[in-house]
């Protein structure tokens, strides 16, 4: 393995996100979660206004710019700050205010400019696989294969990447677990995640505390699920995954560190 799989803490600036949704709505709550997050270990935040959980309903772009734009003003220049939003001018304020990577959870279909946005400014861009907004995406989890599908819709979103202008450096790929995905579909997934390691891009997996860990433990909250999650993060370690994006940092920290030391050894 090259280089350590990175840890991107989850600053959710939401009342509705289905792990910590209200907790750091208050502008100056999220900034000081992100410092505690930077503390434990976090090497680069992920900052969200709008919540994109299963049968979600989207806040205004004014609603979304006054939760996200002071918390990163308010924590960027510690670690890389990558910004949460599908909508373009999200994206351009972010930027402005010194975010360093676009997630964008629609991979570019959500808003028609965000791609012409991203190759103009340069920045990264996390172009998630996806299939429709959170009011309906659970009936879109409809797959014959599901791994060599969402691999052949996610190499057509590169191919708009590419033809935008974005350099392909800049585009990092995430297979969108939960994403108009059933639990059975999230794990196959993720036991073959070197079909996403193998296309030439950075991967991200955004695995913490979802619902099909849920699943697997019969229930429990998502606040109980971070020991399952820290599982998956050491098989994404093992995969070479570029990062984990997750709501708990040191717990994944302390099992990446596991990984990579075996590896060395």
């Amino acid at each position: 393995m090259n280089r350590r799989t990175l840890v991107m803490g989850v600053v959710n600036v939401t009342p509705d996100s289905f792990s910590d949704g209200g907790l750091w709505l208050d502008a100056e709550d999220a900034i000081a979660h992100g410092r505690e997050l930077i503390d434990q270990g976090a090497d680069l935040l992920d900052i969200g206004g709008e919540s994109t959980r299963p049968g979600a309903v989207r806040p205004p772009a004014e609603e979304e710019l006054r939760r996200v734009l002071p918390v990163i003003r308010g924590l960027v220049g510690r670690v890389p700050i990558s910004v949460d939003t599908m909508r373009a001018e999200t994206a351009v304020q972010a930027i402005g205010a010194g975010a360093q990577i676009i997630n964008d959870v629609s991979g570019g279909l959500a808003d028609p400019r965000m791609l012409d946005v991203i190759a103009e400014a340069g920045v990264d861009y996390v172009c998630q696989h996806w299939r429709g907004h959170g009011a309906v995406m659970n009936d879109l989890a409809s797959y014959t294969d599901v791994v060599p599908e969402v691999v052949a819709e996610l190499t057509q979103r590169l191919q708009a990447c590419a033809e935008a202008g974005i350099d392909s450096a800049k585009v990092i790929v995430d297979p969108g677990l939960g994403f108009a995905k059933t639990a059975e579909q999230d794990w196959a997934l993720l036991a073959h995640l070197d079909a996403f390691t193998s296309m030439g891009h950075r991967v991200l997996v955004g695995a913490s505390r979802k619902r099909f860990l849920g699943h697997l433990l019969a229930g429990r909250e998502p606040q109980g699920r971070d020991a399952a999650t820290a599982a998956v993060s050491v098989i994404c370690a093992q995969q070479g995954v570029w990062a984990v994006r997750t709501h708990e940092v040191r717990g994944q920290r302390d099992a990446i560190a596991v990984v990579e030391r075996i590896l060395r050894s």
